[in-house]
């Protein structure tokens, strides 16, 4: 049986082609209605290429504190990312005391 599933992300410009709002919606995932978000990290892996292509985007609305905030969880999920993935804990260690120095320098550890 093909079941298809879909993630709805949309980006409001103003006229500088500045983020001014982002919304996402994922009905399959449980979020059918959309929801607004202040930044976004999205990356795909090209098996190609061999590479990562990715797209970063925030909002006017986000600030610096949040966006230190979001870079560091961002480094705690990639953490669980590679350890559920390739079951290498000891890096996945590695990088979550990485994030913990992180949070310590920006006061929110």
């Amino acid at each position: 049986m093909y079941t298809e599933s879909r993630i709805v992300v949309r980006v409001n410009l103003d006229f500088e082609k500045v983020p001014e709002t982002i919304t996402w919606e994922a009905p399959e995932a449980g979020f059918p209605q959309a929801r607004r978000a202040d930044a976004m990290m999205l990356s795909f892996w090209d098996p190609k290429e061999r590479n990562t292509l990715r797209l970063d985007l925030w909002t006017k609305d986000m600030t610096v504190d949040d966006m230190k905030q979001f870079v560091y969880q961002g480094i705690l999920l990639l953490s669980e990312t590679l350890e559920n993935a390739t079951g290498e804990k000891e890096m996945a260690a590695h990088m979550r005391a990485f994030a913990r120095w992180y949070a310590e320098q920006y006061g929110f550890a």
